[in-house]
């Protein structure tokens, strides 16, 4: 198991590089990896991740591809050349396209002598409370659904899974120690639950098995932002 400081993932969920640089310098060493998502890389592309790799810093790029296998097998090899530590696709594309870009992944982190990303697949979207999920028509209950979109994840030869805190526990039954499990909706007591429904603190996120912890506004929104991630880093220690 990594060091606790390599296993807080801090959200850039920013679109200008001036607010990624601020950002990244407040916060120094007492973050050491950090979440790309759509609305920066989107608006920047390269320049972030360039710029984060120059400070030694480990990459999550959090783009969530989901298309038929072929496309997001490409997809997945494009990303791996780009030296992300960790990518994701959508475990509702199903077992043939998570394969796909597993093994395309694999082979391409092969042939240009690269360190391999971690795959992940995304399950239940943190967001998603019991009311909004009724309205899909889904017949198995969130915790239902994550766990068994984990246990296709893994037969697919993912390394692990975007899920909220409240499936943790029943991921790790299910899926073993080793299998990786990457939880945002964690919220500090008393922090501010904005869009997510599904949370927990870090101490139960990582009490019920979570790997890897992903927090965003209660770090990059507080008036000092090293300072929240100092004292989320010291709630995870006390963890252990």
């Amino acid at each position: 198991m990594e060091e606790v400081r390599n296993r807080l993932i801090v959200a850039l969920d920013v679109a200008t590089m001036a607010e990624v640089r601020q950002l990244v310098e407040e916060l120094g060493d007492a973050v050491s990896y950090y979440k790309v998502g759509m609305q920066l890389f989107y608006g920047v592309g390269m320049e972030c991740l360039d710029y984060l790799r120059q400070q030694g810093k480990d990459v999550f790029l959090d783009l969530k591809m989901h298309d038929i296998p072929n496309t997001v097998a490409q997809g997945a090899a494009s990303l791996t050349r780009l030296g992300a530590a960790m990518i994701n696709v959508q475990a509702s594309g199903g077992t043939a396209m998570m394969r796909a870009a597993a093994e395309t992944v694999a082979e391409t982190a092969r042939k240009y002598n690269l360190p391999r990303p971690r795959l992940i697949a995304v399950t239940v979207l943190t967001s998603m409370d019991e009311n909004e999920w009724a309205t899909l028509r889904n017949a198995a209950s969130i915790p239902d659904q994550v766990v068994h979109l984990a246990q296709m994840a893994k037969e697919a030869g993912l390394d692990g899974v975007v899920a909220s805190p409240q499936e943790a526990k029943l991921i790790r039954e299910a899926c073993g120690r080793e299998f990786a499990i990457v939880t945002p909706g964690v919220r500090p007591r008393g922090a501010a639950l904005n869009d997510q429904s599904r949370v927990a603190t870090p101490a139960d996120a990582l009490k019920a098995g979570a790997h890897y912890l992903v927090v965003g506004r209660p770090i990059t929104a507080a008036k000092d932002p090293r300072a929240a991630a100092l004292a989320i880093l010291e709630e995870m220690r006390n963890a252990e």
